[in-house]
């Protein structure tokens, strides 16, 4: 009778979790082909690496609530950056700290000595934050550690002799990203230090040598301290440049945090930039500690917070806070005689379209052109949009549902400015900025303009001239969005030279039942409600019978 007991208790657990799991996913704005946590808080990308085969994600993240807390490293997995399937924390809070933001590296050559023969080294090195020091306003606060995986990241062991790097007496000190510099056989160590980015070298990844220092109040935007930094080279047929990542918070070009970028010169000890101009990565308010993946050869693949810490710890969603940008490829472009970072998003994203909706050529818009509505098929709210002018003209794309609710992406003739106006687009009172439109100059100077839109259930990703200038949006509408259409500016035409929209499969329910009709984006159901609760009681029964 007990094992018969026993097999009841296990029947009526996965029963439970069946229950749960169905839940998962569909709840009012959860993203469908951007990560997010199963449940509470996420934020930073970090120890983004490839390793035989699969890209790790590992991110800031506090398992305890849907706030920030006690931070340890979450972790996703991936074959072809698209599909994730998240994976059991791999970095948990010790006596040195919490586990703050960081690097992972592929230590081929075991400079480290810590990989088993025959084995091969996934370096983790991220930041220990003593919050018993913070408390006690000391300086000493952060310091940096290791911790390595011989199961291709499934599992991590702490560096014995942890921190790596101490403090040298700077209260923010953190989020060191790693890399291995070829021609002097040495890794590199890009750290943020209050207003500026210091340089560490070292050719085990345990002992760490001051290089130097680059920044200070005459270099880009200090609006808040320097965060995240990242540094790498971009070799190009017309153009290669070293390209030095840095967040800030807050400062950013349309208020909270953001991601600023210079290009230069290093030399393996200093990076010298080619001017002390701003330049943002993206100037939407939600795109935040953006890095790149390590050990993915010549490409340069990004991740971004898709948040702002304005209002990211205030957003309407649950179980959950916190989403990732799609991961883009970032490369060069000259225009205006300088070189500009460039991000679009990745060709592999093209695997989730569903259907084309909208195939137009040389089409004139005056007034109005309904794109996308409600006769339309479109099974997932899930839209991908690309069109060309031949002619710069003043436009918007309005993406907007029966409730008057609506947001709205365009270009101003008049300033040059493209912009993000989601003033209308539904919840708005969680934070007092979050109506304001976002701005963002046309770098480009073409007489022609091509843009990608990438719509999601509460996000939108605006890629104009090739990725020059980039614009990222969350919203929180009543009812979804589901209608699309594209306006003329002003009393006079514009003629697209195409414009084509297609549906996008969501990554999250790949071969389960469809997302919109099992209640993606609604309120919750009690139906489901019930049926979770009933699940509850069961198991509760089942344990009773058993005891």
């Amino acid at each position: 009778m007990a094992s018969f007991n026993s097999l009841s208790i296990v029947l009526c657990v996965s029963f439970f979790l069946q229950a749960v799991s169905s839940k998962l996913y569909s709840e009012p704005y959860r993203p469908q082909f951007h990560f997010s946590p199963k449940a509470n808080w996420m934020n930073d990308p970090n120890g983004l690496v490839f390793h035989n085969g699969t890209y790790h994600m590992f991110f800031q993240h506090n398992p305890t609530g849907i706030g920030f807390g006690p931070m340890h490293w979450g972790h996703a997995t991936s074959q072809d950056l698209v599909h994730w399937e998240e994976q059991p924390l791999a970095l948990f809070p010790d006596p040195l700290g919490h586990i703050f933001s960081g690097s992972a590296v592929v230590d081929i050559n075991n400079t480290s000595g810590l990989a088993p023969a025959g084995l091969t080294a996934i370096i983790a090195i991220y930041t220990s934050h003593n919050p018993e020091f913070a408390a006690q306003n000391r300086t000493d606060v952060e310091r940096q550690s290791i911790a390595f995986s011989v199961d291709n990241g499934k599992t991590f062991v702490k560096y014995e002799k942890n921190p790596v790097l101490p403090n040298p007496g700077i209260r923010d000190f953190r989020d060191p990203k790693v890399f291995w510099y070829a021609l002097q056989e040495k890794w590199v160590m890009a750290l943020a230090a209050q207003d500026r980015i210091h340089f560490y070298s070292s050719k085990n990844l345990l002992q760490w040598e001051k290089e130097s220092e680059f920044g200070g109040p005459s270099i880009g935007a200090h609006g808040g301290v320097w965060e995240c930094p990242d540094l790498f080279l971009i070799e190009q047929k017309d153009i290669s440049k070293w390209v030095l990542l840095v967040s800030i918070n807050p400062g950013g070009p349309n208020g909270g945090s953001a991601t600023q970028y210079f290009t230069g010169a290093f030399d393996g000890k200093t990076f010298t930039a080619d001017s002390k101009d701003i330049n943002w990565v993206d100037y939407g308010t939600d795109n935040y500690a953006g890095v790149t993946w390590s050990n993915v050869g010549d490409r340069h693949l990004f991740l971004g917070w898709m948040s702002n810490w304005n209002y990211g710890q205030s957003v309407p969603t649950e179980p959950w806070r916190g989403a990732m940008t799609v991961p883009r490829d970032l490369s060069l472009k000259v225009a205006n005689e300088n070189a500009y970072l460039v991000s679009q998003p990745i060709p592999e994203l093209n695997s989730l379209i569903e259907a084309e909706l909208v195939s137009l050529n040389e089409t004139t818009v005056k007034g109005e052109l309904k794109l996308v509505d409600t006769k339309r098929e479109n099974s997932t709210g899930l839209l991908m949009v690309n069109f060309e002018l031949a002619e710069v003209a003043e436009w918007s794309f309005v993406l907007e549902n029966d409730l008057g609710e609506q947001v709205v992406v365009g270009y101003e003739a008049s300033s040059r400015q493209l912009y993000v106006d989601r003033s209308s687009s539904g919840k708005l009172d969680f934070e007092i900025q979050f109506a304001d439109k976002m701005k963002a100059p046309r770098i480009s100077q073409d007489g022609s303009m091509d843009v990608t839109l990438l719509i999601d259930v509460a996000s939108i990703e605006m890629f104009a001239d090739g990725g020059l200038t980039c614009m990222t949006a969350i919203f929180f509408p009543h009812k979804p969005l589901n209608l699309l259409s594209v306006r003329s500016g002003g009393v006079g035409s514009l003629v697209l030279g195409s414009v084509r929209v297609w549906s996008l499969n969501s990554t999250v329910w790949s071969g389960q039942v469809d997302p919109v009709s099992s209640g993606l984006r609604r309120a919750p159901s009690t139906t489901n409600s019930f049926f979770i609760v009933f699940s509850l009681g069961l198991l509760f029964l089942c344990v009773l019978g058993e005891l």
